[in-house]
């Protein structure tokens, strides 16, 4: 799941046009080109977030945390994503932005650093669920930065330009976290520490702590990189200059995000949208690395990295891409109901591969990219409604924020029931309960208010 943008609640001023006429290409070319720090910006925000919110569940699965746990703890992780929005104007009111985005960085690659240490020392896994909780706050805040950063930096035709950019490098974050990280850490776990497969205990611990190392050294050497090429990023007009007022502008958000036509159609969109992802984010790899006997089709995190995060991955762009396409050629209003079967119903796969437990990596990897394909394709839908209906108004960005903000509380909420409710149901039934979870989702589409033109 991509996380907002995280703009303060007044919003945020970009630079004024100058009037010249850009280009992509020469944009990127030219003198102190933001290509220097927006793709390793972006990507540093994702791989933060994907490691802690998607890369540690499996991390927990591997060290034989039971499905329940596992999704619940990486679950908790989301809290601070969620929430950002109700801490971003204290980060607006001190020093510069890049320096909270290098400060960020620089906490996250040791804190990944001291859980690779933790790893070694009795009762680790309360250490490291800490150290977690603790990162994912400090996370959370670099998102905040990195975003002032590129709004205050850029005028609007070079945010423009360089929004492909932007989205394209954190896609690369969930390749290089759940694709090549979850990939490295079976093969370290077979092919250099020889050990079984398919066993899941404290034997992991080698090849995750190598693994954490990696992401540490990445993080801080990103931030080595921004110190030199980063701008300090502009003050937002109307800033808040005191604790009191940043408190006053982020009570007025909410008063006035509660006033708009039909909120609570919107609102229950915004949380029941994806419901049924909520509940299969978490429970669809664990389905994959679980022994056959046990319902699950017993891959390795070798190929579970290859099909997530790589075919899976690949689908979702192609998916969200064309989606795109779809929606602007027929509008938002036409498109939106289709949108959501594109979501939902594509779930079936799951069901299909707990019934039938097929062995063909083949098949399994199109039942995983078919279902990815869709969730692309049909999220652009939720997306771009939140911008047209949702967001608009005197606190936009801010309430763009509180609408995906709905979003992230759902996939916590479900991500922290659902391995819990998988092991009480199995996964066949789970997977029909997560059919049965379209319905919401179904109902709240098809009632969505349209009161902006778009």
């Amino acid at each position: 799941m991509q996380t907002a943008p995280s703009a303060t609640p007044q919003e945020q001023q970009a630079p004024p046009d100058n009037g010249e006429q850009k280009s992509l290409l020469s944009a990127m070319f030219a003198r102190g080109t933001p290509m220097l720090w927006v793709p390793t910006g972006y990507f540093s925000m994702a791989l933060t977030y994907m490691m802690l919110t998607s890369v540690t569940s499996i991390m927990f699965k591997n060290l034989g945390m039971g499905n329940g746990e596992a999704a619940q703890y990486a679950s908790y992780l989301i809290l601070a994503y969620t929430i950002k929005p109700l801490f971003a104007p204290f980060v607006e009111m001190y020093r510069t932005k890049k320096f909270f985005v290098l400060c960020a960085q620089l906490i996250v690659g040791i804190g990944f650093g001291a859980v690779a240490l933790a790893m070694s020392l009795p009762n680790y896994l309360i250490i490291m669920v800490f150290l977690f909780g603790l990162l994912s706050l400090v996370g959370a805040t670099q998102d905040i930065a990195s975003d002032g950063v590129y709004v205050t930096s850029l005028d609007s035709k070079t945010q423009s330009l360089f929004c492909g950019i932007q989205s394209l490098s954190w896609n690369v974050g969930p390749i290089v976290a759940s694709g090549g990280m979850v990939y490295l850490s079976g093969w370290l776990h077979t092919h250099y520490f020889h050990h079984q497969a398919g066993v899941f205990g404290p034997e992991w611990i080698e090849s995750w702590r190598i693994i954490f190392f990696i992401a540490a050294a990445l993080t801080i050497v990103t931030a080595l990189w921004h110190l030199r090429v980063m701008p300090d990023g502009a003050k937002a007009e109307n800033a808040p200059k005191s604790v009191a007022e940043a408190a006053f502008i982020l009570r007025d958000s909410f008063v006035t995000f509660f006033q708009k036509r039909d909120v609570w159609l919107m609102v229950g969109f915004a949380f029941v949208f994806r419901l049924s992802i909520g509940l299969l984010e978490k429970i669809g790899p664990f389905f994959m690395v679980d022994p056959v006997a046990k319902g699950g089709l017993g891959l390795s995190n070798e190929m579970l990295g290859l099909i997530y995060g790589t075919y899976g991955l690949i689908a979702v762009l192609l998916g969200s891409l064309l989606g795109g396409i779809f929606v602007a050629r027929r509008g938002l209003p036409a498109t939106l109901f289709v949108l959501c079967c594109a979501v939902n119903i594509p779930n079936v796969t799951f069901l299909l591969m707990s019934i039938y437990q097929p062995d063909n990596l083949w098949l399994i990897s199109a039942g995983v990219a078919i279902e990815k394909f869709f969730f692309g394709f049909g999220s652009v839908g939720f997306m771009i409604y939140l911008m047209q209906q949702l967001a608009p108004g005197k606190y936009t960005t801010t309430h763009y924020a509180f609408g995906t903000g709905l979003m992230g509380l759902c996939m916590l909420v479900t991500g922290v029931v659902s391995g819990h409710l998988q092991q009480a149901l199995g996964y066949v039934h789970y997977f029909w309960l997560v059919m049965a979870a379209t319905i919401p989702s179904f109902l709240v589409t098809w009632f969505a208010p349209f009161h902006n033109k778009s």
